[in-house]
């Protein structure tokens, strides 16, 4: 709610919540007197407690932040197109549509990273425009996925092949992981990081899915388990979608 309030005041570089002691600190340049109105007008109680010129080595901290983050999105990025490119060539010649969608998942996930990267150190409406561009990008990912899945669901395919399905998935498996341990190291609370951890955590649970969806292939000699993780990971994708356009 708050968030959302001061949405729009370009001033704004960072905010900080304090829940236990409902404190905020907000980092920002001119003056604070629209800042406070707004606060104010959400007859939340709102005082002043204090507003003081911040020294030069808070700016300077800022500053490293944004650097930090901007080496973390790079690195994911990186990460999640590689995968893209490994995991939708391996699908495709093994006939998963499991590991098209993780691929394609991979894809939607680069681009979000990639919109994340230029909203580092931008305002604070702008991060939220980020995370909402990136929530409708994955909306549509997830209900061309579900066409698709359909798709091959009425028109008979061959039975995918398993062993493909179980090694490249539990390589992009590791690959998420580092991705989310790498996230993780940032402290920064704000919507196009939180967005990002988002997709990644989804990513882990897709690639997990697909390796159980290989082994059921094996067992049961069918196509279908490869079709249904093939929902799921849509699922999983639309469900992100979901929770990233609620972000505020």
């Amino acid at each position: 709610m708050i968030r959302m309030k001061l949405s729009g005041i370009t001033s704004i570089k960072n905010l900080e919540f304090d829940l236990a002691n409902r404190k905020l600190t907000v980092l920002h340049s001119g003056e604070s007197e629209e800042i406070y109105t707004r606060l104010e007008s959400l007859d939340l109680d709102t005082v002043l407690i204090e507003s003081a010129a911040s020294d030069k080595e808070i700016f300077e901290s800022h500053g490293d932040d944004e650097h930090h983050q901007k080496k973390l999105l790079i690195t994911v990025l990186a990460i999640n197109f590689f995968f893209f490119i490994f995991e939708t060539v391996a699908g495709f010649l093994s006939n998963s549509m499991g590991l098209v969608a993780d691929g394609l998942d991979m894809l939607a996930d680069a681009i979000v990273y990639g919109m994340a990267l230029a909203a580092v150190g931008s305002h604070l409406s702008r991060k939220q425009r980020v995370a909402s561009i990136s929530g409708y990008l994955q909306l549509i990912l997830a209900l061309l996925g579900f066409f698709e899945v359909v798709r091959r669901f009425i028109y008979p395919e061959e039975t995918p092949e398993y062993l493909r399905m179980i090694v490249v998935s539990s390589l992009a498996l590791l690959g998420n992981g580092a991705s989310l341990i790498i996230l993780n190291r940032s402290k920064n609370d704000e919507a196009h990081i939180r967005a990002s951890k988002i997709f990644t955590s989804n990513d882990v649970l897709a690639n997990i899915g697909v390796i159980i969806a290989g082994v059921l292939v094996h067992l049961t000699d069918t196509r279908f388990p490869d079709l249904v993780i093939g929902a799921v990971v849509f699922y999983l994708v639309l469900r992100g979608a979901i929770r990233i356009l609620k972000l505020r």
